[in-house]
């Protein structure tokens, strides 16, 4: 969507009852973000129990009738840090695409949806540490009386990091977004617009 995500939570208290107003602030940065056209952004609760503070956004990607994506990217806080993160913030990722049949079957697909990964933050400048996870290449068809149903190949990415710096939330956000629209074969386009600006 161009006028920034859609909003299904009035507050990111944390979970002692209180805030974090400076990531807070860097939040409505990333709400503040202009996603393309075909990314309906929405942001959605966070989960309360891995960190005290935490945000996320749920995605669609479509292309004039045609659902191609989903993705989800939760934003975890900790001030005191948690030393798997090795850091006070981790991102964490998920993405799950269609992709042709033919693709779905290529042996190198997992580390071409890596690679998507990598080059969408550096496209963004989005600075990270401590970056893991799986990429899962699907090829199903369906037999019986389900077998009206065409092939279908997938990609799903699920990926965590610790950004360097909580002022670089939109970065890691227009990376996702990247990321999102290179694993649905989107057009080339701005993901997001308004970084920096």
């Amino acid at each position: 969507m161009t006028a920034g995500a859609k909003s299904s939570r009035g507050s990111r208290a944390g979970t002692d009852g209180t805030g974090s107003p400076r990531f807070d602030a860097a939040l409505g940065n990333v709400l503040a973000l202009s996603y393309r056209p075909e990314l309906t952004i929405t942001e959605s609760p966070g989960p309360a129990r891995l960190a005290p503070h935490s945000f996320a956004l749920t995605a669609d990607a479509h292309l004039a009738d045609a659902h191609l994506a989903s993705a989800r990217l939760v934003v975890l806080h900790d001030p005191n840090g948690q030393d798997t993160w090795q850091g006070t913030l981790r991102i964490v990722a998920y993405i799950d695409a269609d992709v042709d049949l033919e693709v779905a079957a290529d042996p190198m697909l997992p580390e071409v949806g890596w690679s998507w990964l990598q080059e969408a933050l550096d496209e963004y400048g989005a600075s990270a540490a401590a970056i893991g996870g799986t990429v899962t290449q699907v090829a199903s068809r369906s037999f019986g009386v389900m077998g009206h149903r065409p092939p279908e190949g997938r990609i799903q990415v699920r990926a965590s990091w610790t950004p360097r710096s909580m002022d670089d939330l939109p970065n890691h956000a227009g990376a996702w977004a990247r990321l999102i629209a290179l694993a649905a074969g989107l057009p080339e386009s701005s993901d997001v617009s308004s970084i920096g600006g």
